[in-house]
């Protein structure tokens, strides 16, 4: 799910400030340092969840705070979901106003529940790998991806890797020997499929 956290201050010259300012940065600061720490990209892996703040951008009066909940068990999301309002809430109570705001949309689900019915699709991929020299690695994808979407529309579609390294990073990119790599894997898929 995508979150967006707007915190409302209150801006008056700082000369006369007391007792009337109301610096949006802090009260964000205060959310931030709310959430569970260790529950961040940087520190978890596999199918732990986790809270993803990928920006802020603030002034006095207001602060706006974007981040994204990933966790794999779908309890657990719906509770990563819940304690970001909760919190809204109590620090609302505390700064007795309704000063913070959360919008939540669900981006990306587990496709895991749309996968396992037809797993035949994954060994047919695991398949095509072998026949293309390449060990097969399953393993849980800690993003949003295409496949999942397709997934949720009624297209299983589990990922298959694309070759990149150090992605949505300044140095993302892709050798061609893994896109050729990629390709012989999509046609040994389609091979595959139209012999059965």
């Amino acid at each position: 799910a995508g979150a967006v956290i707007t915190i409302q201050g209150k801006i008056v010259h700082p000369g006369y400030a007391k007792g009337k300012m109301v610096n949006s940065m802090y009260i964000a600061t205060d959310f931030i340092n709310s959430l569970p720490r260790l529950e961040t990209p940087e520190l978890t892996e596999g199918r732990q969840g986790f809270f993803h703040l990928h920006s802020i951008k603030g002034v006095v009066d207001c602060t706006k705070l974007q981040y994204i909940i990933r966790d794999h068990n779908k309890e657990h999301f719906e509770a990563r979901k819940e304690m970001m309002q909760k919190l809204a809430d109590e620090l609302n109570e505390q700064y007795g106003t309704d000063r913070i705001s959360v919008e939540i949309k669900d981006q990306y689900y587990n496709m895991r529940e749309k996968i396992e019915p037809v797993m035949h699709i994954v060994t047919i991929a695991e398949e095509a790998m072998k026949q293309a020299g390449i060990k097969p690695l399953i393993k849980p994808i800690r993003g949003g991806t295409d496949g999942s979407q397709l997934s949720f529309m009624g297209l299983p579609c589990p990922n298959i890797f694309a070759g990149g390294h150090n992605f949505h990073g300044r140095f993302e990119y892709v050798p061609v020997e893994s896109m050729q790599k990629a390709i012989e894997v999509i046609v040994n898929i389609a091979t595959l499929v139209a012999e059965k």
